[in-house]
């Protein structure tokens, strides 16, 4: 697995250490109910399951702050039909443009070293500031569905959007 880095974040792979700061950020209901897989309550438990588990073509990184190492969040891109991308921070991160900088540069990393032609993410209607850090890199909604969510237990109205290596490269030329 390889380290990528931006201007004020490194993402790189996640290790044991990370098993604490995983669990107390994903701990917050707020933060768990934005994305579709985090279980709500999270425990040490479930980051050390989700660290044992074979990367069956994933790639997951830790989104860590650059200047101290301090662990702020995650991102990955996830295979499926094409790769799938997600990000999440501690709430303590939230509104500061961190997750901006390590999407773009996920994408940055799946465009230029995977060869992908296109990724995809989504956002619960709820949740318009991941919409709108999608935008920003240039993705463009691609429909709309119920999405479960484990820590809402229950289907949430989430948005697609589709992020093509065009796209990507004309949004950030602009």
């Amino acid at each position: 697995m390889c380290i990528l880095e931006s201007e004020r974040l490194i993402l790189r792979p996640p290790r044991p250490s990370d098993i604490e700061s995983m669990a107390v950020w994903l701990s917050d209901y707020d933060v768990a109910r934005m994305t579709a897989r985090v279980p709500h309550p999270y425990s040490e438990d479930d980051a050390e399951d989700f660290l044992a588990r074979p990367p069956d073509g994933r790639y997951v990184f830790v989104i860590a702050r650059r200047q101290d190492g301090l662990f702020l969040g995650m991102t990955g891109l996830r295979p499926g039909d094409g790769y799938e991308f997600g990000y999440w921070l501690g709430k303590p991160f939230w509104g500061l443009g961190y997750a901006t900088e390590a999407a773009y540069r996920l994408a940055s990393f799946a465009f230029e070293e995977l060869g992908q032609d296109s990724v995809h993410a989504g956002w619960f209607y709820d949740n318009p500031a991941s919409g709108s850090v999608l935008a920003k890199l240039g993705a463009r909604h691609n429909g709309s569905r119920m999405r479960d969510c484990k820590a809402r237990g229950m289907a949430v109205l989430c948005h697609d959007m589709l992020l093509t290596r065009a796209d990507f490269l004309r949004k950030q030329a602009a």
